[in-house]
């Protein structure tokens, strides 16, 4: 029998968002809840599609089954619809390397699909923002040597977040002066080499701890502590479904 990843409760209220359902456009699913299960064990185990256990089905089924849903956006929207319950009242930038596996170079597409060279060799970047209890709000991808500060703005644009905390890497005047301008606080420490010196809470700075806990939290997927996607959109596609995880937890 298939292990189950998705308790009773998670399904129920992700299984409405899904598409194949009767009087859907296009094929009836004959399980979703078993396909997600399937996505989720090779998130979790970081294991090659070949090695599915045959409990899930056919992994070329699985697969194709997958790609169409990333094509369709479908991760995505599945992350957008839980995302709708963010708590912006403390919100947290950071980002993450990611080892990129010597399987996810060499893709026959236009572009770097976020693969870089950085510290350690082939990385992917994930910059991210948190909302107020450490779950996934917004992301992007990049290549492992792109400075953090360059994603922030694309991130915070729109949030009504009241604080916004981040290490110093975001301390720049133009960042800043945008959180002002939306009426956020700017919880993020002074570089040393600030020739105006400022302040910060230093007691709210202690929630940016939020955001590592939350890229601890997805790294426990190893389909995400390590990159073996060779299209930016399937690496961004399995942080969509394991973010919608976290959020379902």
């Amino acid at each position: 029998m298939a292990r189950r990843n998705l308790r009773n409760d998670q399904w129920a209220r992700i299984e409405p968002m899904l598409p194949g359902k009767a009087g859907d456009r296009g094929r009836t699913a004959k399980d979703n809840r078993l396909f997600v299960d399937a996505v989720l064990w090779i998130a979790r185990a970081g294991a090659p599609w070949r090695d599915l256990p045959e409990a899930f089905g056919l992994w070329n089924s699985v697969y194709k089954r997958f790609s169409r849903w990333s094509n369709a956006g479908v991760w995505h929207r599945v992350f957008a619809e839980l995302a709708q319950d963010a708590d912006f009242e403390g919100s947290v930038l950071d980002s993450t390397i990611v080892r990129a596996h010597q399987h996810a170079a060499g893709a026959q597409k236009n572009g770097s699909q976020a693969i870089g060279r950085s510290r350690g060799g082939l990385t992917t970047k994930i910059h991210a923002l948190v909302e107020g209890l450490g779950n996934l709000a917004r992301w992007q991808l990049t290549a492992g040597q792109v400075h953090d500060i360059t994603q922030a703005h694309d991130l915070i644009e729109g949030v009504p977040a009241q604080t916004v905390a981040a290490d110093k890497a975001y301390d720049a005047d133009a960042l800043i002066q945008t959180l002002v301008q939306a009426g956020a606080e700017a919880v993020i420490p002074p570089r040393g080499n600030r020739r105006q010196t400022r302040d910060y809470d230093q007691h709210k700075y202690k929630h940016r701890n939020l955001i590592e806990r939350f890229f601890c939290r997805i790294k426990e997927f190893r389909r995400i502590a390590t990159r073996y996607d060779k299209l930016a959109s399937r690496f961004s596609s399995f942080i969509a479904l394991v973010a919608s995880f976290v959020w379902l937890a």
